[in-house]
């Protein structure tokens, strides 16, 4: 019978350039296996726990770890050392009870910061689809592959703050002139900066927002910003 579903190695020189990995050890590496987020823009829980946050001596001490069910993602316990974790995604250390938060820091697409007890049951949400379903409910699909079926009426491109325990949308920012806007990828990811301007797609041309940083403007693809607040980030970011 032929093999399914993508391999679990990854060649170390071919992993992302924001992993925290060493590139001359051994050859094969964690693969991001498939689930809410896409490979190129996950990690793996055992790199980030062995790797990035230094919370495992090596490979067998994170499977042990987390075989022991002391590792949370977004309040659920995961147990795969493949499992992927991406943007804005929650990681509780359940024994030490540190929590922290992925986000673009300093144009790495991906850092964990550590955020406090109050923070770990919430998380933003980009909204990336909305569909309209049975009886007028309204199904939102965010960018880490969650959907959550609601009365209340958003539009694609705002971000929710979810409440994981409850599995509910706690409150809204509006992608809208204004608004903070977090820069998620690029040479900027991680920037702050007020928006300016948003202007409608064209034939050749994605959805634009124009963002006022510190010391300069930048136009970038909407896809590529994140409202977060609407004076401060409602919840930590950077």
């Amino acid at each position: 019978m032929a093999r399914k579903g993508g391999d679990t190695r990854l060649k170390r020189q071919s992993a992302p350039i924001y992993w925290e990995i060493l590139r001359k050890q051994k050859r094969f590496v964690l693969n991001s296996s498939p689930g809410p987020h896409q490979r190129q823009k996950s990690y793996p829980l055992g790199i980030l726990l062995r790797d990035v946050l230094k919370k495992a001596a090596n490979l067998r001490e994170a499977r042990q770890v987390l075989s022991n069910g002391k590792i949370k993602v977004d309040g659920t316990i995961r147990r795969d050392v493949n499992f992927p974790l991406g943007l804005m995604d929650v990681l509780e250390l359940v024994p030490t009870r540190q929590y922290f938060r992925l986000v673009p820091k300093d144009s790495n697409l991906l850092v964990p910061i550590e955020i406090s007890d109050n923070e770990k049951g919430v998380k933003f949400a980009k909204i990336s689809s909305k569909v309209t379903i049975r009886r007028g409910k309204l199904q939102y699909g965010f960018h880490d592959g969650n959907t959550i079926v609601t009365d209340q009426p958003f539009s694609v491109g705002d971000t929710c703050i979810l409440n994981l325990e409850k599995k509910t949308i706690h409150d809204v920012v509006k992608f809208q002139k204004g608004n903070i806007g977090l820069i998620t990828s690029g040479d900027n990811a991680g920037s702050l900066g007020r928006i300016e301007d948003i202007k409608d797609g064209l034939f050749s041309l994605p959805k634009r927002a124009i963002l006022s940083l510190e010391d300069r403007t930048v136009e970038l693809p909407a896809e590529m910003v994140m409202a977060v607040g609407i004076e401060t980030p409602s919840i930590k970011v950077s």
